[in-house]
């Protein structure tokens, strides 16, 4: 695992689509999805069942994959917006339920639990409230986790912080990026002030253009002004998410190295004794997907109530499925006789 820059000097503006980035916002049922299907104007019956084959309910194979966990130790990363939360207008008011709040909270008392997301860790710290979880934001360039032995090539990018959990480590491979960061957010703060519903959040170590509440024939217009301004950072890449387009440093380093970052740091880097479990929406959540199949153990399942492209295993449909899916999984290991024993192992509290 590394972070050292990517080879070419020259600016790599990934291909941006607005197929498939939009979030559907009606209410699904939370039940197990086996006969369940999306409505018409999405898709076909049929590609949708035969989507479903490949990437099955997590839900409905909840057994089956709990029966392939046992003797295992079960660690979970969850995406934020889109996951925890559902996707809104507002970007500052992406807030989770009290309810899924909750599910999480129990869950992180029985299993390492970290949160993986574009967001900055401050501000998903801030809509979480959770202390017994770890926090990476920025799509995994800024991490609070656990002491543990520092590589020599990870060094400089680690920084002692004191904590309620008692001293804890940020990792920042991107910090050498903050000036230049803080100078793109100015340009196109003021290139796209005039496009109505345009939003620049700073991430800290990466950029969100949403273009949520962006008329569709201004679209083409703010991202031109987006990869204009970027023509002079050729250390930066342009992606697109769900309605948003992503400024990132041009670094090796995604939402998949800061799963195996976690995993290292937890003492769970044994792909023979842990299942790691990921469960995100976006397409930055499929670096993470790739790792864990990499691995050959684990569940990486997408959130999508439409066929879509990905290396994930199972699926859900909404976050009504995973507050469901995760109520389940802090049941099934309430159950166990040996619940309170691996709470205790992983110093997660009770």
């Amino acid at each position: 695992m590394g972070f050292q820059r990517s080879p070419s000097s020259k600016q790599k503006v990934k291909p941006i689509s607005k197929e498939n980035n939009d979030e559907n916002g009606g209410d699904h049922s939370i039940n197990e999805r086996t006969t369940s299907n999306p409505p018409d104007s999405v898709t076909s019956d049929a590609s949708y069942n035969s989507w479903m084959m490949e990437h099955p309910s997590a839900l409905g194979s909840f057994d089956k994959m709990m029966k392939a966990a046992k003797e295992k130790k079960i660690a979970v990363f969850l995406n934020y917006d889109g996951t925890l939360s559902p996707i809104v207008d507002d970007p500052d008011r992406v807030f989770m339920s009290d309810e899924m709040r909750a599910a999480v909270r129990e869950v992180a008392k029985y299993f390492p639990t970290a949160i993986i997301s574009g967001r900055s860790r401050e501000k998903v710290m801030g809509f979480v409230e959770l202390c017994n979880v770890y926090y990476a934001g920025s799509h995994g360039m800024d991490i609070l986790a656990p002491p543990r032995p520092v590589k020599a090539c990870e060094g400089k990018y680690h920084t002692l912080v004191p904590g309620k959990k008692g001293n804890e480590v940020l990792f920042q491979p991107a910090k050498k990026f903050l000036p230049a960061i803080q100078e793109i957010i100015k340009e196109l703060e003021e290139e796209t002030k005039k496009i109505q519903g345009a939003r620049i959040e700073d991430n800290r170590f990466c950029i969100s253009v949403h273009f949520r509440q962006v008329r569709e024939e201004d679209y083409s217009i703010l991202q031109e002004k987006a990869k204009a301004v970027l023509r002079n950072y050729p250390d930066f890449d342009l992606s697109e998410g769900k309605k948003v387009m992503e400024i990132r440093p041009s670094i090796e380093w995604d939402k998949g190295h800061a799963l195996e970052y976690l995993l290292d740091t937890l003492g769970l880097s044994n792909p023979n004794d842990v299942l790691p479990l990921y469960i995100g929406d976006d397409r930055t959540d499929e670096d993470a997907f790739k790792v864990i199949k990499g691995r050959g153990q684990g569940y990486p399942i997408i959130v999508s109530s439409t066929p879509k492209e990905t290396k994930a295993s199972y699926s859900l449909n909404d976050p009504s499925e995973v507050l469901t899916f995760l109520l389940r999984l802090s049941r099934w290991r309430k159950s166990s006789s040996s619940s309170k024993q691996l709470a205790q192992i992983w110093g997660i509290g009770y």
